[in-house]
């Protein structure tokens, strides 16, 4: 999700404040190292953090470009639920014959409730919370009793246009568009959920940050010479771009 409002600076400390704490430790523990055994350490060459740094950035933006495009598949994902909801109300609103507008109207609730439901179930959250004025008591005891609770609404269109369909309401050609535009948003729900279920492999992020943290040993070694007051806070502000990126 994009949001078109500035982080707040809380929330930014709060997602890194435990690698900070990491890098921190590293910082001061390197200083104190290269101050009593400065004879004892090798010269570290600029380059070389230089080096990580830029290999560092280069996994920084493929991770950046997956998960971009991912968002972009999820928004277009989205766009067809809504799409094709709209499009199942105008097709009930031209097949059907005249006198069928409640048929109409709870078809068309239910595919509020849909949208709602499968909405909240992606966030994790509570399905039906939001889509329980949308249905009678009947269908939100009979949809509680499935685990995939947004196919379950699907399921009661499905059944209500049966109906219509067996008592002649709606002609076998209309009954098979309605048919093709539920099938669309039952591919839409499933491509929603693979999105949602998929995440960026672990061992990636494992490996990404321990590069990230022998990037700030070397950084803080090649800057040794460099006042502590400006070497560390230098290497909190430079690492936390990582690891924020990253995130």
């Amino acid at each position: 999700m994009l949001l078109d409002r500035p982080l707040p600076i809380r929330y930014i400390i709060k997602s890194v404040r435990r690698e900070m704490l990491y890098v921190l430790v590293v910082a001061v523990l390197v200083y104190y190292l290269t101050k009593y055994f400065r004879n004892y350490l090798p010269i570290m060459s600029i380059s070389i953090p230089v080096f990580l740094g830029t290999a560092i950035s280069v996994l920084l933006s493929f991770k950046l470009n997956q998960s971009y495009d991912r968002w972009w598949e999820a928004r277009k994902v989205w766009g067809a639920i809504v799409n094709d909801s709209r499009s199942l109300v105008l097709q009930l609103q031209l097949f059907l014959k005249p006198g069928n507008e409640q048929h109409i109207q709870q078809i068309a609730k239910r595919q509020i409730a849909w949208c709602y439901c499968l909405g909240r179930s992606l966030r994790g959250q509570v399905p039906l919370t939001a889509s329980e004025k949308n249905l009678t008591q009947e269908e939100v005891d009979r949809v509680n009793s499935h685990e995939n609770k947004p196919l379950a609404i699907l399921q009661l269109n499905i059944e209500h246009i049966r109906s219509l369909r067996n008592s002649d309401n709606v002609d076998v050609y209309s009954a098979v568009q309605l048919n093709t535009t539920l099938v669309k948003l039952t591919d839409s729900m499933g491509m929603a959920e693979r999105i949602n279920s998929t995440v960026f492999p672990v061992t990636y992020r494992q490996y990404l940050h321990y590069v990230i943290y022998l990037f700030v040993v070397c950084l803080s070694i090649a800057l040794r010479d460099i006042a502590t007051y400006f070497e560390i806070p230098l290497m909190l502000f430079i690492s936390a771009a990582f690891f924020l990126l990253e995130k």
